[in-house]
């Protein structure tokens, strides 16, 4: 069952995409949250500049008034201590009242690393002292105590890493898990529906997420089994009851032939009576060989006819038919034509000879039957690189483009119109479409390359592969 692999490969790859993305999704969101809150300036590199903005002259301490101008759009006041004394050598016009101007080293401490007065501060080195910015309340927020083990702040990108690793596994063992379920009804239903096709009894367990589309399969296979054995009874009893009518015809039919018979040669009768009695002999023989034929074809199509398979040299074969042919042919009314190339004397095929002539002359019978004012018959052997033709042509009225159409495209190649009484291409190339096919061949039916009718057998050459099957 490659299906199923493939649609847990397909699950799986849906998963771990779906996964990769929420995870980019949710990374994305983060930054563009955190970099919506965080506000244009950097306190501490700005606290630096406030720094290196301080000037001195005649022992007076300013800022320059770019950067006065840019604290107070922000709202941030600063102070400028003294490194010695801790003094406010300057500060800013919006220092709030409770901002000290003199400070204490601890004061300088605790300011550095978090609040002044609720205030979150800054600081920044100058060249005489020390810059303090301090932002509105509520603006930062700021680890005043945090210290962080160096080996486990080490450790966090492998820690980062196996975490993440650990969820994705957890994910997909928590969807294969609410998945089983549905995979384990699935491949015995892909496998029933395979079954399907080739006639075998297909019988699911209905049970389970998908128990009615089992139960449906199974509905449709006990249909089909059904079907199957109406079907198989139907063509036994074809096929017993044209055997019993071809065994019931025989007998009164011998007698009607062997007494026809003996009244074309009876003295008592005038001509005409005896051209009558040779007409029903005529007629019988042709009804006697229809029911041959009729019999045949349904061996064939049932796969009774036993064949008898050997090696046989279809120049030869093909060639003793048409001497037949020819000595029968007193009138010369079909007069046949050999056109194997003359280098062609052997065609290697494996093959039942009795049933290849039964083909060949098939052929050969078909172009006299429906060509009564006479025509020339072309017959010829070929060989190709795989396979053996044998190819028979006329140049009779043969059949018309439809006529053709429907002589390929019909189940038993039988022309069908209003005429009762005309002799028809039907069962005969039935049975030659048969004999090619029981042969591993198969026939191609043209207008000939004489304007008339022809019929070419394709077989495999012996050694060969199987010629393609029409």
């Amino acid at each position: 069952m490659k299906s199923i692999p493939k649609l847990i490969r397909r699950f799986l790859g849906i998963l771990l995409l779906s996964t990769v993305l929420f995870l980019m999704l949710n990374i994305g969101f983060l930054v563009a949250f955190t970099m919506r809150h965080t506000p244009n300036s950097r306190p501490w590199s700005a606290a630096q500049e406030a720094a290196d903005a301080m000037t001195e002259a005649n022992g007076t301490w300013t800022i320059s008034p770019e950067m006065e101008q840019k604290l107070q759009s922000e709202q941030v006041w600063a102070v400028y201590i003294d490194n010695e004394t801790g003094q406010a050598l300057w500060h800013s016009g919006n220092l709030p009242e409770e901002i000290p101007l003199q400070y204490t080293a601890s004061q300088i401490a605790s300011l550095t690393r978090g609040y002044l007065s609720d205030y979150p501060t800054f600081t920044g080195t100058g060249e005489k002292g020390l810059m303090i910015l301090g932002y509105p309340k509520e603006s930062f927020w700021k680890h005043m105590y945090a210290s962080w083990d160096f080996q486990m702040i080490e450790s966090v990108p492998r820690t980062i890493l196996t975490v993440l690793g650990a969820n994705i596994i957890l994910v997909l063992v928590i969807y294969l898990g609410a998945n089983s379920g549905l995979l384990r009804s699935v491949k015995p239903i892909a496998e029933g529906i395979q079954k399907l096709p080739t006639g075998e009894a297909v019988s699911l367990k209905e049970r389970g997420i998908l128990s009615e589309l089992a139960a449906d399969i199974n509905q449709t296979s006990e249909m089909l089994q059904t079907q199957k054995y109406l079907l198989m009874k139907k063509e036994a009893a074809r096929a017993n009851w044209i055997a019993g009518v071809s065994h019931d015809i025989r007998t009164p039919l011998s007698m009607v032939m062997g007494y026809a018979d003996q009244l074309s040669e009876s003295k008592g009768l005038n001509e005409e009576e005896k051209k009558k009695a040779e007409v029903i002999v005529r007629q019988s023989r042709r009804i006697k060989n229809l029911i041959n034929d009729l019999n045949l074809a349904s061996k064939l199509e049932y796969n009774m006819q036993p064949l008898s398979m050997k090696q046989e040299n279809a120049v030869a074969i093909v060639r003793q038919v048409v001497v037949d042919f020819m000595n029968m042919d007193i009138e010369q009314r079909y007069p046949i034509q050999w056109e194997t190339p003359e280098d062609l004397n052997v065609c290697l095929i494996r093959a039942d000879r009795e049933l290849l002539m039964r083909a060949v002359s098939n052929l050969i019978q078909n172009s006299m039957n429906h060509n009564e004012e006479g025509c020339t018959i072309y017959v010829s052997v070929t060989e190709t690189e795989k396979n053996c033709e044998i190819c028979v042509e006329d140049d009779g009225r043969g059949v018309t483009d439809e006529e053709l159409k429907k002589l390929t495209a019909a189940p038993h190649y039988m022309v069908c119109d209003s005429s009762a009484t005309e002799q028809r291409h039907g069962l005969g190339l039935l049975i030659v479409r048969q004999i090619a096919r029981s042969h591993g061949g198969r026939i191609v039916i043209s207008h000939g390359s004489h304007n008339g009718f022809g019929v070419r057998i394709i077989l495999p050459g012996e050694g060969k592969p199987p010629a393609q099957r029409d």
